[in-house]
């Protein structure tokens, strides 16, 4: 019996994934995983450009708005629940494609949960209170000189992902990025992992005419909607917190949208440099023809 395939798309927000990926499982014949951590909660819609109406009705997608924003989703909940999931999808397909841009969820599936040590007795809730008293910004420092290497890749404007970090550093007296990469599960399947390129001032353009096209969509409205939930994690990301500080009347809304872009364009370079550490990518062009990707995932699967 053949291997069963889980097709990875990857790279940076904005250049395309969703569309290839529907593209290839219309004619794999199959459904789609998101791994898109943003695209998990049902009240965020706009804003984390998950796939259309139309995209949605031609091929199944999993993990599209399957759970609130008052809900704590972590990266070992989606890997125990995409595994398991798989495991369904892999009886009636031998190729199942998995897309999104959170790099540490898609490494969940393919390569398992790291382990980290145990944390020290209520150190969360005195970095939480450090938060509370003097900001991000001091974490943010010592994150930088104490792990610089994941300070170049991790989403600095998340508090969860900050305090997360500085609470394995100060237990262990070792970085966080230290724990990352180390977990190599065999499972029932073989992976290839494409990731999508493009020279950068493309993907920036691309980037700057999907925030607009957002905000014609109604990005505003539905940031509204959500004001009273601004604390909540799931919304502590880059398309709400702007817009949250224009509410709150700490900038306009054209500086909002300013930022909206200086910020996903941070991200991008943020999801380039962990995608690029995993050797066992295979970068193609964003713009290449769907007959040459298939042609190239068919020999790659062939060749196992």
């Amino acid at each position: 019996m053949a291997q069963k395939t889980l097709l990875v798309i990857v790279g940076p927000t904005g250049i395309g994934k969703t569309s290839l990926a529907v593209q290839l499982a219309i004619h794999f014949k199959t459904e789609i995983i998101s791994a898109d951590s943003r695209q998990f909660y049902k009240e965020m819609n706009i804003g984390t450009a998950v796939p259309t109406k139309e995209e949605l009705k031609m091929v199944p997608h999993h993990f599209v708005h399957q759970i609130s924003v008052h809900e704590n989703y972590t990266a070992g909940d989606f890997e125990r629940d995409a595994i398991k999931k798989l495991d369904e999808l892999f009886k009636y397909h031998d190729i199942v494609l998995m897309v999104g841009g959170s790099g540490l969820y898609i490494d969940t599936v393919v390569y398992g949960i790291d382990s980290f040590p145990k944390t020290k007795p209520g150190l969360r809730q005195e970095l939480q209170k450090e938060l509370e008293e003097k900001g991000l910004k001091p974490l943010q420092e010592e994150l930088k000189l104490q792990d610089p290497d994941y300070y170049q890749k991790v989403d600095l404007q998340n508090p969860q992902r900050i305090l997360r970090a500085i609470e394995v550093i100060r237990s262990s007296g070792k970085p966080f990025s230290d724990f990352l990469g180390k977990a190599k599960v065999k499972r029932p399947f073989q992976s290839v992992i494409l990731g999508l390129e493009a020279p950068r001032e493309i993907v920036y353009q691309r980037i700057n005419s999907r925030v607009d096209q957002m905000m014609k969509s109604g990005l505003l409205e539905e940031v509204k909607t959500l004001r009273n939930y601004k604390h909540l994690n799931a919304l502590q990301t880059v398309g709400y917190r702007e817009i949250f500080s224009y509410l709150e009347g700490e900038s306009d809304l054209e500086n909002a949208i300013l930022e909206i872009k200086k910020n996903t364009r941070r991200f991008a370079k943020r999801q380039g440099t962990w995608f690029r550490k995993n050797k066992e990518i295979r970068w193609i062009p964003y713009n290449r023809d769907l007959t040459e990707h298939i042609q190239f995932i068919d020999q790659i699967i062939e060749n196992g």
